[in-house]
């Protein structure tokens, strides 16, 4: 039998132009597939939840059975916010609570505003020795705060004064939050419920953070809720609707999400012990917990659930200047990578069940694989077609895919977020999130692929640090 084999040189280029059409595209359609997924399933969580109660009837009702949280905010360089920042965690609204300030290493004022603004003085404090961390220099108190305690260490980076944080809490349930956001009053009433519900089952659960750039503090609070004026920090209020209203609510749903944001999350305290805290060595250390606790009970044929709760709001202060969001982006990348590498054999292995499948199928789709297949369609989808070796179906399909299908998951998580929260109270601001939803897939998000694929690289060049991360400071109301 003769072979077949191809000659035409032109007829070759257009099948390999097509072949690389195709890859990206279904890839995109894989994707998009996951998100349609994720916003039924982030749908049906929020059309099903309980009805959501004030801070009063939640406090009625949780007072006398709400396990005590430890509040852990480590920070680093943050005197722009820290003393706001301590000032709502101390006015949250829950039974019994302590505040745990973590000053990791700070070269700035951070210790000495805190000292300043409470009153702190020198104490004497037992601390476990379940995890290991750096050297803890002191403790900090004050007799009119018996709730807040301050410790200063040596740095050793985020997961390093968490794990010091851990340490020192006396209560089994601690929230992790970082020390630049704001807690809303009722929060932690709110994302406690599935401990107080379901008190066997429930080892971790995530709440939403939202953009605080823009807004109006009083005291430590939100008082008046406003959009920025900057496009940069207009399109990451989109990002983080889609993140946490579609995305993280759906797979909490599906009881596959990886991860649970580092500026607020719950967590039982001996089932992280169990699992040695915060890993050191990783820039993803929040998604990396996730993904050792989903580790440890599946191993162990224990049932568990670990949920996600789109009431309980953090605010947090995101970055506005395109060399910081930058940094953020390609940070996130490396974390995500390091986390998949480092417990690759869950990916698609039965003995792990929708997380090892839906969970590190989407890492793998996602983070793993996404970045480089949309930036190559970016790059060569356009110009074959330019170049007469690709149909116009091929480009149109591409577009489809790339934009007309990215804003309409915009546009059905605003219409989530109205529907259900309403957390903007203009329509205004509504009209102006939908705008940004389209134009952010014009620049913005090829822009932040980019940014992706530079994460890519630190982690090939296997990269450590965080960079630098500069604050504003909360906008304090009149």
């Amino acid at each position: 039998m003769t072979g077949f084999a191809i000659t035409d040189p032109q007829a070759w280029m257009v099948i390999s132009a097509e072949a690389i059409a195709l890859i990206v595209i279904l890839t995109g359609l894989a994707q998009v597939m996951l998100y349609l997924l994720q916003l039924l399933y982030a749908s049906a969580a929020l059309a099903t939840r309980p009805p959501v109660s004030s801070g009063a009837t939640l406090w009625r009702r949780y007072s006398e059975r709400a396990p005590a949280i430890s509040v852990l905010a480590p920070a680093f360089n943050e005197e722009l916010n820290i003393v706001e920042s301590t000032r709502s965690l101390l006015a949250l609204q829950y039974p019994e609570l302590e505040v745990i300030v973590i000053n990791d290493g700070s070269r700035d004022g951070t210790l000495a505003r805190l000292i300043d603004a409470y009153g702190l003085e020198r104490v004497t404090r037992y601390v476990d020795t379940a995890v290991p961390h750096a050297e803890i220099r002191g403790f900090y108190a004050s007799p009119r705060l018996p709730q807040l305690l301050v410790v200063d260490k040596e740095n050793g980076g985020k997961s390093d004064a968490l794990n010091a944080g851990i340490n020192c809490a006396r209560s089994e349930l601690f929230c992790a939050i970082d020390a630049d956001s704001i807690l809303e009053s009722d929060a932690l009433l709110r994302v406690v419920r599935p401990f107080v519900d379901q008190p066997h089952l429930t080892i971790a659960v995530g709440g939403t953070i939202r953009i605080a750039n823009g807004c109006k503090v009083d005291s430590g609070r939100i008082s008046d809720i406003r959009l920025p004026r900057n496009f940069l920090a207009l399109v990451q209020i989109v990002e983080y609707l889609r993140a946490f209203l579609m995305a993280r609510l759906g797979l909490g749903k599906m009881q596959a999400l990886t991860v649970i944001s580092g500026a607020f999350g719950l967590f039982r305290r001996d089932h992280v012990l169990s699992v040695g805290g915060y890993s050191h060595g990783t820039v993803g250390e929040d998604m990396e917990l996730v993904i050792k606790l989903h580790r440890l009970m599946r191993e162990r044929r224990q049932p568990y659930r670990i949920e996600f709760i789109a009431e309980p709001v953090c605010w947090t202060e995101c970055p506005d200047s395109l060399t910081i969001l930058s940094r953020q982006r390609a940070r996130w990348q490396r974390g995500s990578l390091e986390c998949f590498v480092k417990h690759r054999k869950m990916l698609f292995n039965p003995r792990y069940g929708r997380i090892g499948f839906v969970g590190f199928g989407q890492i793998l789709l996602v983070d793993v694989v996404g970045p480089l297949l949309e930036v190559l369609g970016y790059a060569l989808v356009p110009l074959l077609w330019a170049l007469g070796l690709l149909a116009l179906p091929w480009l149109l399909a591409f577009l489809s895919v790339t934009v007309t299908l990215g804003i309409f998951l915009s546009m059905a998580t605003l219409v989530i977020e109205e529907i259900q929260l309403r957390r903007f109270p203009k329509a205004r601001e509504l009209a102006i999130l939908a705008v940004v939803s389209v134009l952010e897939n014009f620049g913005y998000r090829q822009l932040s692929n980019i940014w992706r694929l530079q994460g890519w690289w630190q982690f090939v060049r296997k990269q450590q640090g965080w960079g630098t991360m500069t604050r504003k400071g909360f906008t304090a109301a009149s």
